[in-house]
């Protein structure tokens, strides 16, 4: 008798699914590591660390290994790039099965003898033996000197319960087999005395999907988010005699039972060659005839493709030596990919498997294909895998942003440093953001502060901020604009409407600098005793300098044609080697701000 369990991801108990055994619909594409003798498994084995491994165990369908080639995306479909059966591995294991009501106990102390692998649970459940616990009382129990009339007298009343009377005694129905039996009939005498009969009589919704999901994966396999299986292959009874004694003999018993999995390093050894702590179990709980309710099984554990991690896939997949992409920037459902040059034969593969390993949050996978080199800093993208809408919504600092990066800009891993900059904001600040793009910074900054002034080239980020204000209810503290960088500041400080503006953002590291010359002479028509408040600054921008901060630094200084003032320098990340973004802030200065020449615009 082989019995199948069904591991998933942190969950327990395991539900129960036999299939025919798995074959391979075609041969793969990219070579596997694998091995074709036991004797070259073992060495291979030996050699590894601890914890499954692709490299270990063995396939159920061996296949011959193939060369590594570059697909042709065209000729080849994202279901066709190569065979996920391939990834498929049996491990040999021992396992202990205990009664159920014991297994967490004996699991606290197997500890360091029980299975150790990620994602998968030390326990699970055997099928065919689960019992209700108030049935369990009316079973006789076998340690019991008068063991027949046990059995009789538990015959007797596991009639009683079921049918309401045993057989002659002439006993009526139980209330609850009463109402049942009126519930059959459906007659008006049963509706009346429980007028709420039928409605609790029908099966939930639930239940209805679970006992249909339970059907199609007793008819169809093993599912998608099924990552294990383990089947006991053995048993028969355990000869523990010459450690219990010669009278002992292995025998079933009644109830729940579950599995311990043993750790890999005791598969395929016999009780005498088991750990003292073991050992000390099964003599413990041996009955007062010399039988034992524990039972020492051999088990096979498969694991599926989708167990395996995404580095662990794309490394059986790609040419050896060749750097695995692991990281990519998650944008709402889109995974958004920098592939080298020698990674883009093989970018559908790397795509597919990001798809696979991160669903379903992900649902997208592109890849940047050129460098950012237009005004409106919105980045060529090609749709590698899944659905084609890069239409996605992202929450960041509790708000919502609906944005399309086929025709704006966004960066998710500057959510960190815009915290840092809503930091510098009080409730009294009016802000002013020149390059605001869908609103990351004016949205957020609208929250906490007086008023905000946001601005933006791109027409389409224009749109999508407007959209962002009213979908997060700060329409009523954010005024939107579509214009230039130099005639918005120009704009916002020469008008008389607009309310003194006390913060200037200005992320925009390819070319922000080139706009800081728009500050000069900006209040040239006020008096400097009527001691206006001079705005503070934070600029971005990019340095490849060996000291990036005074690069920038002097950038500044000969933008504003001004050198004694004091700059706040902040490295906000690397995004190249040898790259810098930076931030600087600083108090716009009084000879700039007062300056009779002004900038052209």
């Amino acid at each position: 008798m082989v019995i199948k369990l069904i591991f998933r991801p942190n969950c327990l108990p395991f539900s129960v699914l036999s299939f025919p055994p798995r074959l391979f619909s075609r041969p793969l594409n990219f070579s596997l590591l694998s091995t074709s003798t036991t004797t070259a498994v073992a060495a291979v084995s030996s050699t590894l660390p601890y914890g499954p491994s692709l490299r270990k165990g063995h396939s159920p369908s061996p296949f011959p290994p193939t060369l590594h080639q570059c697909p042709s995306s065209e000729q080849e479909s994202d279901s066709n790039l190569f065979d996920e059966d391939s990834f498929t591995r049996v491990f040999d294991l021992a396992a202990l099965r205990v009664p159920s009501e014991l297994c967490f106990g004996l699991e606290n102390r197997l500890r360091g003898h029980l299975l150790n692998w990620p994602r998968v649970r030390n326990i699970a459940r055997v099928p065919g033996d689960e019992i209700d616990a108030e049935l369990k009382k009316l079973f006789p129990d076998c340690s019991s000197s008068n063991n027949l009339n046990t059995d009789n007298d538990a015959l007797v009343t596991l009639n009683r319960r079921i049918y309401g009377k045993a057989d002659g005694d002439g006993e009526l129905l139980s209330p609850v087999l009463y109402r049942d039996k009126l519930a059959r009939t459906f007659n008006s005498r049963g509706f009346v005395n429980f007028r709420n009969l039928a409605k609790i009589s029908r099966p939930k919704k639930v239940k209805k999907k679970e006992e249909e999901r339970k059907e199609k994966g007793k008819k169809g396999g093993v599912g998608r988010n099924e990552m294990a299986v383990v089947a006991v292959v053995e048993e028969e009874e355990s000869d523990v005699s010459g450690l219990l004694g010669d009278e002992f003999k292995g025998k079933s018993w009644r109830g729940s039972t579950r599995l311990l999995l043993l750790d890999e390093t005791y598969a395929n050894k016999g009780i005498n060659e088991m750990p003292e702590a073991i050992k000390a179990v099964l003599k413990e709980y041996v009955g007062d005839k010399g039988d034992s309710t524990f039972e020492l099984v051999k088990c096979k554990l498969t694991l599926f493709y989708s167990y395996w991690q995404m580095n662990e896939v794309l490394e059986a997949l790609l040419p050896n030596g060749m750097i695995i992409p692991s990281a990519f920037e998650t944008v709402g459902h889109i995974a958004h990919l920098n592939l080298r040059d020698e990674h883009l034969p093989y970018k559908k593969i790397v795509a597919k498997v990001v798809l696979d390993k991160n669903k379903p949050k992900i649902q997208t996978v592109v890849n940047k294909t050129d460098i950012i080199h237009n005004d409106y800093r919105t980045m060529q993208l090609e749709v590698l895998a899944g659905n084609h809408s890069l239409v996605t919504t992202v929450v960041e600092n509790g708000l919502r942003f609906h944005v399309d990066l086929a025709t704006v800009y966004w960066n998710s891993r500057l959510s960190t440093e815009r915290q840092r900059l809503l930091n510098y904001f009080t409730r009294d600040d009016v802000i002013c953001d020149v390059f605001a793009g869908v609103g990351p910074i004016a949205l957020a900054a609208a929250r906490k502060v007086k008023h905000v002034y946001a601005n933006d080239l791109n027409p389409y980020a224009v749109d999508y901020l407007e959209r962002n204000s009213v979908l997060n209810k700060l329409e009523k503290k954010i005024e939107v604009f579509n214009m230039d960088g130099r005639r918005f500041i120009d704009t916002i400080f020469a008008s008389h409407k607009t309310r003194p503006v006390t913060q200037v953002v200005m992320n925009l590291p390819n070319d922000a600098t080139e706009f800081l010359d728009a500050f000069r002479g900006l209040f040239r028509k006020h008096h400097k005793d009527r001691g206006y408040t001079l705005p503070r600054i934070h600029v971005y921008g990019f340095s490849k300098a060996q000291d990036p901060e005074f690069d920038f630094h002097e950038r500044i200084r000969i933008a504003l044609s001004e050198v004694a003032f004091d700059v706040e320098m902040h490295r906000v990340r690397i995004v190249a080697p040898g790259k810098w973004m930076l931030c600087a802030s600083f108090t716009l200065p009084e000879r700039v701000a007062y300056s009779k020449t002004v900038s052209i615009l």
